[in-house]
């Protein structure tokens, strides 16, 4: 059973009804002990950094995702829930991070390489590209799209614990990976055919 986590901040129904769709045994839960008791844990997310962690905090869950994610098990969070793994973002700078991946979320900028005006969000389909060999995109060819929706990107701290690398006005980690932990900053509940092979490979982890 894979425990999503409900802390107040995620897209909870798209992510269980694709994991559904895969007959993947799952539950919508704020319950710490069945989190605990789960074989995979995935932690959504939707807005911003500050308010993220206020709501893990408010919900009592904090310590509890931070133990599951260090407890062996696969973990994986999905955009702002994929962002709060790390350290800090500039869009809360007062606000840490869960610090269990290094590195830092920043601003995408809003002109690329040339100087030409990009738009920021950065939203819709984009490709990935795949620096370093990762469980959870076995079998996922590279330059394959998936969907994202985010204002800020992951810089990692190590270059090998980048999973899937993405360019848009920069380049960006757009997933990441550290033994059991996974993140990716797109929506792979959105993202058609693409988004369920790497959840089914999430699934088949645990």
């Amino acid at each position: 059973m894979i425990a999503i986590v409900d802390y107040g901040a995620g897209n909870l129904g798209s992510v269980q009804k694709a994991l559904r769709f895969l007959d993947a045994p799952c539950v919508v839960t704020n319950d710490a002990e069945l989190m605990r008791s789960a074989e995979g844990v995935l932690l959504p997310g939707v807005g911003a950094f500050g308010d993220a962690m206020r709501s893990l905090r408010a919900s009592g869950l904090l310590g509890t995702v931070r133990e599951c994610a260090l407890s062996g098990k696969p973990f994986l969070g999905i955009c702002l829930g994929y962002q709060v793994l790390f350290d800090s973002s500039d869009e809360s700078p007062d606000v840490e991070g869960l610090g269990l991946l290094g590195g830092k979320v920043l601003r995408i900028p809003s002109t690329d390489e040339d100087g030409a005006a990009q738009k920021v969000p950065h939203m819709g389909w984009n490709s990935l590209e795949f620096p370093n060999e990762c469980p959870l995109f076995a079998g996922i060819e590279k330059d394959s799209y998936v969907y994202f929706v985010h204002s800020y990107y992951v810089k990692a701290n190590n270059p090998k614990e980048v999973a899937a690398a993405t360019r848009y006005t920069t380049v960006m980690d757009s997933a990441a990976w550290s033994g059991n932990m996974f993140g990716v900053q797109f929506h792979p509940e959105k993202s058609g055919a693409v988004g369920l092979a790497i959840l089914k490979n999430f699934v088949g982890l645990t």
